[in-house]
């Protein structure tokens, strides 16, 4: 069968492509960015394109050609640069749907979320149950999934947030630690999806994929922290209040492309609670979905694991340092560019070309240090920064090279911070 995967190289699309293609069905999977998914599948079809301009039939018809089944496991948390709610979960649903009933692709796999209700106050549940709706209301052998707190050997989103707060020494660090948490393995969510594609479940169906008995996030954490292999710690519940202050810097940092699984939607879904009820599908399957326990146990983890853990909430922190140093050097230049002129002319520099040089050499760190806070300019940002830093070090063993005895070090102190580059450039990717 000829199978479309919407968001294949996601989280759950992916679990699901891959558990697809061991089915033996012929894949092609869908996402804004295909160029890593392609190498690292190069056995599927991949297609660029972004879900949220796929607002009528007509812009689905070329996509489906010869599609016999489509599974939309693409989603966004929150509004954003690169997200528009409204237009991924609802408007490119329905016009999917459309489409499919116009051109007889009959089945359809849409996976949902617990909790998504249309009366709720937060647009990522409200969103995502009109998409539900549309859906529901079609003529298509359709099967709604709604899976609780997804776990995986994939980490990134909220993820890889369990795995940092895990992580922490000497304590693990919790806000809204009391609420209940069901989880469920991506592998289950791939099982149902197969069934679900192969007509071996119910049709027109809501099916809640959650382990059957919920557990406090603390519980959650402590557990991946023993995952991990890392030794015990107390958890440390956080007020609600600095969840909420973090959300908002999260939201902030939303508008300049980072997509921060502490986004206030994501800790108003917490807020609530991720529960839902096992049973329809341990009426279907003759057992409930695997237990947290059971989850981790599946997917061992490893150094790397750790390594991971330890550096996720580093990055930020190596972010803001690097802005705030290349920021703090480009602005005491402009303050004192006639005392750094005159150390440019004390060192052959001409007196006419050092005043250019001072403000050409602020501008370019300001700009780095504003351009590396947004995502979408990041990389280039920290390719600048090594540029610019190596062209200082040569200009100044050239013009200056005492300054690599100076007692101070004032270039010898430059390597490490080469060094930062290097490795928030290393740990830039999302997924």
């Amino acid at each position: 069968m000829k199978v479309l995967v919407l968001g294949g190289y996601g989280l759950i699309g992916e679990a699901v492509l891959e558990r697809l293609v061991k089915d033996g069905h012929e894949l092609l999977g869908l996402g804004r960015n295909i160029g890593p998914a392609r190498r690292r599948k190069p056995g599927v079809r991949w297609i660029a394109a972004d879900m949220s301009r796929l607002l009528t039939a007509a812009d689905w018809f070329p996509l489906l050609a010869g599609v016999e089944a489509v599974v939309n496991a693409a989603g966004a948390l929150q509004d954003g640069p690169r997200d528009r709610l409204d237009a991924i979960h609802r408007g490119s649903v329905a016009a999917l749907v459309a489409a499919c009933e116009q051109i007889g692709v009959r089945r359809l796999v849409q996976i949902s979320a617990i909790g998504a209700e249309l009366a709720s106050e937060n647009a990522f549940f409200r969103t995502k149950a009109e998409g539900d709706a549309a859906v529901a209301a079609s003529s298509l052998d359709w099967t709604i999934l709604r899976p609780g707190l997804v776990i995986a050997p994939a980490a990134y989103g909220g993820t890889a947030l369990l795995r940092a707060l895990a992580a922490v020494p000497g304590f693990v660090p919790a806000v809204l630690a009391d609420r209940p948490i069901q989880t469920v393995s991506v592998s289950d969510v791939a099982e149902a999806v197969s069934r679900a594609v192969a007509g071996r479940l119910p049709q027109r169906q809501i099916i809640d994929l959650v382990e059957e008995r919920a557990r406090p996030l603390s519980a959650i954490l402590l557990a991946f922290r023993g995952w991990l292999g890392i030794p015990e710690a107390p958890v440390v519940a956080w007020p609600a209040a600095v969840g909420r202050a973090g959300g908002l810097v999260a939201d902030g940092l939303g508008i300049l492309g980072w997509r921060s699984p502490l986004r206030s939607a994501a800790l108003a879904a917490l807020d609530r609670g991720v529960t839902g009820d096992a049973a329809i599908w341990t009426g279907i399957a003759g057992r409930p979905p695997r237990p947290l326990e059971a989850t981790l146990a599946a997917m061992p983890a490893h150094v790397q694991e750790r390594w991971f853990a330890r550096l996720w909430l580093l990055k930020p922190v190596m972010f803001f340092v690097l802005s705030v140093f290349w920021l703090a050097s480009g602005i005491v230049g402009f303050v004192r560019w006639e005392a750094a002129a005159d150390v440019l002319v004390s060192r052959g520099f001409s007196p006419n070309l050092a005043p250019v040089a001072v403000f050409a050499g602020s501008v370019a760190d300001i700009l780095v240090g504003a351009a590396v806070l947004v995502r979408p300019l990041a990389a280039r940002a920290l390719m600048a920064m090594m540029a610019i830093t190596l062209f200082y070090l040569a200009a100044a063993t050239v013009f200056a090279a005492d300054l690599w005895l100076d007692p101070l070090g004032p270039l010898v102190k430059t390597l490490p911070t080469l060094c930062l580059v290097l490795v928030a450039l290393a740990i830039l990717d999302e997924r």
